[in-house]
């Protein structure tokens, strides 16, 4: 009786297999790509300083801030409470603060805004002066400040303004752009 229930089992057998192996296969998680496994967070830093230095080693400027936080999606470094020191091409320093700044990664522009204060010697010279303006950018590379804000200059007790400047540190000179109001009188 053993042998006639072997075959109907070996049958029986056969029928589960072919059934599991002919269903529907499942496949394997697919395993993560490299580019979503590894995505860049950027980093952050508290009472960060950045100093970029020219072919002498020498610094070109520092970016001193209260925080700092890169957006590598974005392509740019936001800043709060900043600190720009830099120097024009007579070696005199210069310091510009804003309560907020960004910084293009690559660029060499650095955007500041909120109450910015530019503050040096005019070269040739003994004069503080004190550029203020809400919104003020700074090309590292070309050494210009611009703004297309209104903006402030003191320098020697006197007092000018005017919508929008231009300020090429490498050729030493300063352009009002509009609705310039204040005399300098020797």
């Amino acid at each position: 009786m053993i042998y006639r229930l072997l075959p109907v089992l070996a049958l029986l057998a056969l029928i589960i297999g072919v059934v599991a192996l002919s269903g529907p296969q499942r496949e394997p998680a697919a395993a993560p790509t490299i580019a979503e496994a590894v995505l860049d967070p950027g980093y952050a830093a508290r009472n960060a300083r950045l100093i970029q230095t020219g072919p002498d080693g020498e610094p070109l400027y520092t970016l001193d801030a209260a925080q700092i936080r890169q957006e590598p999606d974005e392509g740019r470094v936001d800043m709060q409470q900043v600190q720009l020191g830099f120097r024009d091409a007579a070696g005199n320093n210069w310091t510009a603060r804003g309560a907020h700044g960004a910084m293009g990664q690559d660029t060499g522009v650095i955007e500041l805004d909120g109450a910015v204060h530019v503050t040096g010697i005019v070269p040739g010279t003994q004069d503080s002066t004190d550029i203020s303006s809400e919104r003020l950018s700074f090309d590292t590379n070309a050494q210009l400040v611009t703004t297309h804000d209104p903006v402030q200059i003191i320098m020697s007790g006197r007092q000018l303004e005017a919508q929008g400047l231009l300020a090429n540190l490498k050729e030493r000179r300063v352009q009002l752009e509009s609705a310039v109001h204040g005399s300098f009188l020797p």
